[in-house]
């Protein structure tokens, strides 16, 4: 923004800037509600290609016209199956086959040993995509509640899948109705100003939609894949971070009206006093989320990119749409609390916060040493984390369909049926590879995959299917697909036919895609996280042009987020009363804490070293702390109330997040930001800036009060 314009000058660029805006904004607007149409949940589209499971999907390909995906319908009577429940079961499944997307025929009915069940396997065609929810919903609309005293539920992994895609339905509706429902009243209690909140709630609006066009057409494309989960972030983080962004602007803005008469001169130099910080912040957590593209999950790497683009869109709009807002808005948006041309000392409106600066000067080092212990006692908690694949049941907070069905085969089947792991083998080494997997513990029954009958239904005593001199062989494990058992099967599967000579075995199948995101979420963390913290590091040194800042500042973060983790590990635990952690989690929760809670700490002292240069060391580190303690407090209560918004999606990672997330921003901004950085950085002087010439400045070098 150049200086020496006029008023009318000026009015007519901020008028320009937001039509234009307003008209990218009616573009772009419709493609917000439009993103779950590109939107993928199937877990083994992110597999890796070098995954043992991927190579088993391939291989699959060659013994069947269609890959399916099994629906399970479980009719149970626990006082036995009749004769009548027998014919309506095979009433049910003949029109199963007749219900579009259904691979049919559909094999046999198989009853439970104990005969108060019975099991309906139904392909659905792997090509439906997100339309295998339709699908599974005329299955559960056949079939009813309750058939005559007979349970009757749809579940496997397509009932599993169309209560994922139910699910992340609500994130086009009632998870951005509850975000911006949060932003809006604490921007009300923020504010105080029936006009105020307007601004960034209308800017943030904007930038969650020219965010949602690119990621629209880039997922429509191919060229990312979005899936729920991925949506769901981009939509707290965007409002999140957009109103963070607005808020430390805005703060700036009205420091600058005590000094300057006209609204354009104040918006000047508050820009240039805040966008070095705002464009810092909001590039850190951009290349801290393309880090994941170095992940060995495509769901991973599909987070990155799209979470980057909403950050990218937000700093473009909060820069240029909400200064030009705030402009035409003049002094009079900050009514009841219009801001006079005083020439008022910044922290004359900071009175509690200058309070707790003249604090952390006379204790700063019990400050921080007592901070420093007590945000170290939370990491013993850390421990009781437990990192694991979440079974069905665990996946959601409250009992799906699927999960009601998974329940009623776990008591009348091997957990297994009707989802078996898939072993390929060469047809020479069929017998070796079946007795060889017969023997390992967890595994019930193997048999080759048989050829169609006359009816086109498999018929055991035909010949196993040969595709390409390979046969598929069917192993039914005892324990749930989706258990710690089943997995721990599987590693030994593997271990197993591995092992036979020229049998070139390859195990796929559910839990093997389970098994292969575990392995392959682990890999990533021990990669990317590392990576995350270079480059922050890198960024951090340019910002402040120092060494020790940038170290000292990593440090608190790292800390922060282990006792974030130790905290949620005693919250999932003890209040919560879930099983553990998915093993996405522990990466997405240091990616998003690190990114975001050095935000905070980038607002906090790149404002310092802007006061040290002109006061001192110590004195900055005061007026640094006195004049951006409250809003960026109020900027964190933002981000933490916004991620906590993914509580209204009822499936347990986004709930994990979400908590982790509010709680690690929540600690960053109440004590990392205003107690344990300030009194480090008091407490050395100087040196934080070394090896910068700031460290070796005279000016304040000897100070130990306030300025």
């Amino acid at each position: 923004m150049a200086g020496g314009r006029g008023r009318p000058t000026a009015t007519l660029i901020a008028v320009a800037v937001v039509l234009g805006w307003l008209v990218v904004g009616g573009i772009a607007g419709p493609y917000a509600g439009r993103l779950s149409e590109v939107a993928t949940n199937d877990n083994a589209a992110f597999l890796p290609a070098g995954a043992e499971a991927t190579k088993a999907q391939d291989l699959a390909a060659g013994f069947t016209e269609k890959v399916s995906t099994p629906a399970l319908v479980v009719y149970e009577r626990t006082a036995g199956i009749t004769e009548a429940d027998k014919r309506l079961v095979a009433a049910d499944a003949a029109r199963f086959a007749r219900v579009p997307g259904v691979v049919a025929p559909l094999p046999p009915p198989i009853p439970s040993a104990d005969g108060q069940a019975v099991q309906v396997v139904v392909p659905i065609d792997g090509a439906e995509g997100e339309r295998i929810g339709g699908v599974v919903d005329q299955l559960r609309a056949i079939v009813g509640q309750n058939r005559g005293g007979m349970t009757v539920e749809v579940a496997g992994p397509a009932g599993l899948l169309a209560d994922l895609i139910e699910v992340f339905a609500a994130i086009d509706g009632p998870l951005l109705l509850v975000t911006l429902s949060v932003v809006l009243i604490i921007l009300l209690i923020v504010y105080r100003s029936p006009v105020l909140w307007i601004f960034p709630l209308l800017a943030a609006g904007m930038s969650y939609s020219l965010a949602a066009v690119f990621v629209y057409v880039l997922a429509r494309a191919d060229v990312l894949k979005l899936n729920g989960q991925a949506q769901g972030i981009l939509t707290v983080l965007v409002f999140g971070a957009g109103t963070d962004y607005a808020l430390l602007l805005i703060a700036r803005y009205r420091e600058e009206l005590h000094r300057h008469a006209r609204p354009w001169d104040a918006m000047r130099t508050a820009w240039k006093g805040a966008a070095p910080a705002i464009i810092a912040s909001g590039g850190t957590v951009i290349v801290s989320l393309l880090c994941l593209l170095l992940s060995s999950l495509n769901s991973n790497r599909a987070l990155g990119p799209v979470a980057a683009i909403g950050i990218a869109a937000t700093l473009l709009v909060m820069l240029t749409f909400l200064p030009a807002l705030l402009v035409l808005g003049g002094r009079w948006a900050f009514w009841p609390r219009v801001p006079r041309e005083d020439q008022a000392d910044p922290r004359a409106e900071h009175g509690l916060w200058s309070r707790i600066a003249g604090f952390v000067a006379r204790r700063s080092r019990t400050v921080w040493l007592v901070t420093a212990a007590l945000l170290a006692l939370l990491v013993l908690a850390l421990p009781q984390l437990g990192v694991t694949t979440l079974g069905q049941s665990d996946q959601f907070t409250r009992r799906t369909d699927s999960v009601a069905g998974q329940e009623v085969i776990s008591r009348h089947f091997p957990g297994g049926t009707g989802s078996p792991a898939t072993i390929f083998t060469n047809r020479r080494a069929v017998e070796e590879v079946t007795r060889v997997a017969q023997a390992v513990p967890g595994v019930v029954a193997v048999r080759p995959l048989p050829g169609p009958g006359p009816a086109g239904v498999p018929d055991p005593n035909a010949p196993p299917v040969v595709s390409n001199g390979m046969v598929e062989l069917e192993a039914t494990l005892a324990d749930s697909p989706d258990s710690d058992g089943a997995e721990r099967t599987i590693r030994a599967l593997r271990e197993a036919v591995h092992r036979v000579p020229d049998a070139g075995a390859v195990v796929g199948g559910f839990t093997a895609i389970n098994v292969d995101t575990a392995d392959a979420a682990a890999r990533d963390r021990n990669v990317i996280i590392p990576v995350v913290l270079a480059v922050i590091a890198i960024i951090l040194a340019l910002l402040l042009r120092a060494l020790v800042a940038p170290a000292l500042l990593i440090a608190t973060v790292v800390l922060s987020f282990l006792a974030t983790l130790g905290l949620c590990a005693l919250v999932f635990r003890y209040l919560l009363d879930f099983p553990g952690v998915d093993q996405s989690f522990p990466l997405f929760a240091f990616v998003f804490l690190v990114a975001l809670g050095i935000d905070y700490n980038i607002f906090l002292m790149s404002r310092v070293r802007e006061e040290s240069v002109r006061r001192g060391t110590r004195a900055g580190v005061l007026v640094g702390l006195a004049v951006t303690g409250g809003v960026i407090t109020s900027a964190g209560i933002v981000l933490a109330a916004t991620f906590s918004a993914l509580a209204v999606l009822p499936l347990v990672v986004l709930v994990e997040l979400g908590v982790a997330v509010a709680v690690g921003v929540l600690i960053d901004t109440i004590v990392v930001r205003s107690l344990l950085v300030p009194a480090l950085a008091y407490d050395i002087g100087p040196k934080v800036w070394w090896p910068s010439r700031l460290s070796r400045s005279s000016r304040g070098a000897g100070e130990r009060a306030d300025a």
